[in-house]
């Protein structure tokens, strides 16, 4: 019988902050065992009537600055899990997780770049907030541009930790913001126009050296990540992050082979060989066989799942995390991913 690799980890909150209303930062204590990237998540878990529920939320700590490991919750007015935070959590209380994950983390070959725009809406500052402070911190040689939309000042998340980054880092870290009340058209929403001229204004290089970080609601992202396409910025330099979890979306086109194959999946110590037979993903057809993988939003939107495919082909039903160049380097993900053409050799990031 194989043994199922010993997933969760427990974590006790230490102390909680309400940023703003329906805002709360969640931080724990003895969380050393987490490793993480600035801009990454952590992923939680909770049983509920024999079945689990997770929820992914966006770390605002940020590694190597001495800060205890901290996670912001939004809590949704339909939101299991973030209404059990944010109305019942207490300090004291122990959650579990699965560790971190995701892509919305700076580039190992960031010191190839000169400058990172920063575009964020609302709780979408979370894992931005994380990763100003490390590019701050941890790259000199880095100018930052933020460009912040909130309703109003009150409600802008870390509003006050921003403004002394802003002013600690003078000359390298410059800041747009956007409240929906003002007066003034110019300074309450971001459009096409705005974007492209806060770009041209401030870029300091060429956009083949530029990094641009998005995050926020759907549509927010969408506009965002059309404008700077239409500017001719190169794909892999954008950056996009969404960690609202939707259902699991239907398949659009059938894969090119519906056959079952076995994907062999390296997993820590662990090894598993395992039938994938179509409409199952890999990720499902390993949890049929009592395996647990990492996994969240089951959508091909977050990347906790992420492997690399070793040999062999997986093709992806959906895909909204992995670039261009990430799939050229043989990253694949398993909750969307089917082996074709034959079986698959993964190994799990």
């Amino acid at each position: 019988m194989q043994q199922i690799p010993e997933l969760y980890k427990p974590l006790r909150i230490q102390f909680i902050k309400e940023e703003i209303r329906d805002f709360k930062v969640f931080v724990f204590e003895n969380a050393e065992s987490i490793q993480y990237k600035a801009g990454q998540y952590i992923t939680l878990i909770h049983s509920l009537r024999e079945n689990e529920v997770r929820r992914s939320y966006s770390i605002t700590s940020t590694p190597g600055l001495n800060e205890s490991l901290s996670i912001g919750v939004k809590r949704i007015p339909n939101g299991f899990f973030s209404r059990l935070l944010v109305d019942h959590a207490e300090a004291g209380d122990e959650l579990l997780t699965s560790g971190a994950g995701g892509l919305f983390i700076l580039p190992d070959d960031v010191n190839t770049h000169e400058q990172i725009f920063f575009f964020a809406a609302g709780s979408g500052i979370t894992p931005i907030y994380s990763l100003i402070k490390s590019a701050l911190h941890f790259h000199a040689y880095l100018k930052i541009i933020l460009i912040y939309s909130s309703p109003s000042p009150q409600t802008a998340i870390f509003r006050e930790e921003i403004q002394q980054l802003e002013e600690k880092f003078s000359g390298r870290f410059t800041v747009a913001w956007l409240f929906s009340n003002s007066a003034y058209l110019e300074s309450a929403r971001l459009h096409r126009d705005a974007l492209i001229g806060i770009v041209k204004n401030f870029a300091v290089a060429s956009f083949q050296r530029l990094l641009f970080y998005v995050c926020g609601p759907l549509s927010y992202m969408r506009m965002c990540s059309f404008v700077l396409q239409e500017m001719d910025v190169p794909s892999d330099n954008i950056k996009k992050e969404n960690f609202l979890i939707a259902q699991p979306r239907p398949f659009q086109t059938l894969p090119p082979d519906t056959k079952t194959h076995y994907a062999t999946i390296h997993f820590g110590a662990d090894n598993f060989e395992v039938p994938v037979e179509y409409p199952d993903s890999i990720l499902n057809a390993a949890r049929k066989r009592g395996i647990a993988l990492p996994y969240s939003c089951e959508t091909g939107r977050c990347g906790n799942c992420l492997a690399h495919c070793n040999s062999g082909t997986v093709w992806l039903s959906y895909n909204e995390v992995l670039t261009d160049k990430d799939l050229m380097r043989g990253f694949t993900l398993t909750c969307v991913g089917h082996p074709v053409g034959g079986d698959v050799d993964i190994t799990i990031a």
